[in-house]
């Protein structure tokens, strides 16, 4: 018998629903916005362009990859056999769960720390399972499995940006004229980024495009063809384009810089002819209808009014509230919480502005871009799982009335998270953005097409091979890695907020853990 059957049911899958909506909006404003962090810091994007691209992708990789994640989520924290007969208290746990996580998510996104949704999600599971049986039936080896690959990703990930960023640094970033030789390994670089994204996707992809089915070697033929297609067509096609284009733009900025020295130089010949016969003017003549003395009092009026205006306003600002004060309470929380902000962040990245040739800005920013849409779709396969993974649980368990869970995730389900991840990125994202883009370390397009390449490979491959590693760990790893590796002087990393942030990380596991346990212990007496 289904248990949708039993009385008393639907109400969770109703709040499970709402609060799991809220917690993939919570994903969105923290999590999603490590995908995009470095594309605006760099200037690369906009917040308007990189929302745009954020919700596009994320949604379609959470429909494409996600359910992989999700299943480790759902099933692989400990033995959900253990549930069997109790299908009601496993389903208040996910509802301790999705909440827990959420609250955690909210507080670290007020506080601009970029923490780990895999973190909070794995804690939230734990805590509502240890409230039921203790450690009974915990998965040891998936925790420890898990937990390495948290401090493996950030690791792996900085390696890997940094050797892309040295390499694309002596290959042309740091030439006197680096137009030539970047345009010579501008199709190695797109045919990279194409093979790494696709080969993650092809490889054991998603049944719904019946890429399942494809052998490895059919996956290898694919994308090895594929990145060979992609690096000719930009050798006979764009990259002649941006010769073109850019020696066009130089010559032009030139014309115009030689057009206005000359326009210069002439208009400060006339003004001094100018001024010369002003000055030749009798003033008796200009006052002489009393022109003169009529403009002097017309300025003296005007001076009049300005002061009372002034000093009217001045007025109503001393006795009118502060627009900031009419929330009372709310405002003085606001301002709390700012100052609390804003001591973790502390002092911004000091030292000289790391800029980019001109030329390099032109060959890396389109490479970001692309990189930056690898990055969203593999946060959105990778932590979809987060978000909808126990909403996922009740839904099978509400269908089947089975703990086991054996079903594919519902492809609906992955879309209402992915939908949730885009909302919250595009209401809350700015302030994870900020520190992840321009906080912790000044980036480039060039350093930030490294940290892109780099977290984008690690979060993809663990992606297909069901580990549920953190994106944020990658994402924070590339970019002190690389900010490091560009500029050692003291300054040029916030090693103070990177301090903070690794605080966060530890104890992410245990707040999650108790926050659960505490929401557990209240709605158990409800079933």
């Amino acid at each position: 018998m289904a248990i949708a059957a039993i009385e008393g049911v639907i109400w969770m899958i109703v709040v499970g629903f709402i609060i799991a909506f809220i917690l993939s909006f919570a994903l969105g404003a923290n999590d999603a916005a490590n995908s995009l962090g470095t594309s605006v810091g760099a200037k690369v994007l906009t917040l308007a362009q990189a929302f745009a691209i954020g919700c596009f992708f994320e949604t379609l990789g959470a429909v494409l990859v996600g359910s992989k994640v999700s299943d480790t989520i759902r099933k692989g924290i400990f033995d959900v056999d253990m549930y069997d007969g109790k299908e009601k208290l496993l389903m208040v746990g996910q509802i301790s769960a999705l909440t827990a996580c959420a609250i955690w998510l909210f507080i670290a996104t007020a506080l601009k720390l970029p923490v780990s949704a895999t973190h909070s999600i794995v804690g939230a599971t734990v805590g509502y399972h240890l409230v039921v049986f203790g450690g009974k039936g915990i998965k040891i080896s998936e925790i420890v499995s898990i937990v390495v690959s948290w401090f493996i990703s950030p690791a792996l990930s900085g390696i890997i940006s940094v050797v892309t960023f040295l390499i694309l640094r002596y290959s042309f970033v740091n030439k006197d004229e680096p137009l030539e030789p970047g345009l010579r390994t501008l199709p190695f670089w797109y045919a990279v980024v194409f093979l790494v994204n696709s080969f993650s996707i092809f490889y054991e992809g998603p049944a719904l495009l019946h890429l399942d089915e494809l052998p490895i070697w059919g996956s290898l033929i694919i994308c090895f063809g594929g990145g060979l297609i992609v690096a000719l067509f930009i050798w006979f096609v764009v990259v002649p384009y941006l010769r073109k284009n850019i020696n066009e733009k130089e010559e032009l900025v030139e014309n115009e810089e030689k057009l206005e020295s000359e326009e210069e130089s002439q208009s400060i010949f006339k003004n001094g002819q100018e001024n010369s016969n002003y000055n030749s003017i009798d003033k008796t003549e200009f006052a002489s209808d009393g022109q003169y003395d009529k403009l002097h009092e017309s300025s003296k009026d005007i001076e009049d009014k300005s002061y009372e205006l002034a000093s009217s306003q001045e007025t109503e600002d001393k006795l009118a509230p502060n627009s900031k004060n009419t929330t009372g309470c709310l405002s003085v929380a606001e301002k709390g919480l700012l100052d609390l902000s804003d001591k973790i962040i502390g002092p911004p990245p000091s030292g000289p502005v790391a800029k980019d040739h001109p030329h390099v800005v032109k060959l890396c920013s389109p490479l970001q871009i692309l990189s930056a849409m690898f990055s969203a779709f593999a946060h959105g396969g990778n932590d979809v799982s987060n978000g909808i993974g126990p909403l996922v649980a009740l839904w099978m368990i509400f269908t089947t009335g089975e703990v086991a869970q054996e079903e594919e995730t519902p492809l609906w389900i992955l879309f209402y998270g992915g939908v949730g991840i885009s909302v919250g990125l595009c209401l809350l994202g700015k302030r994870v953005i900020e520190t992840i883009g321009e906080d912790l370390t000044t980036l480039t397009p060039s350093s930030g097409f490294s940290v892109e390449l780099g977290a984008a490979t690690t979060v993809l491959v663990a992606s297909n091979l069901g580990i549920p590693i953190s994106t944020t760990h990658c994402k924070v790893g590339s970019v002190v890695a690389v900010g490091w590796a560009r500029d050692r002087r003291a300054g040029a990393v916030n090693w103070k907020l990177f301090g903070n942030i690794i605080l966060s990380w530890v104890v992410t596991l245990p707040c999650t853990i108790g926050l659960s346990a505490g929401v557990m212990a209240l709605l158990r007496m409800t079933v």
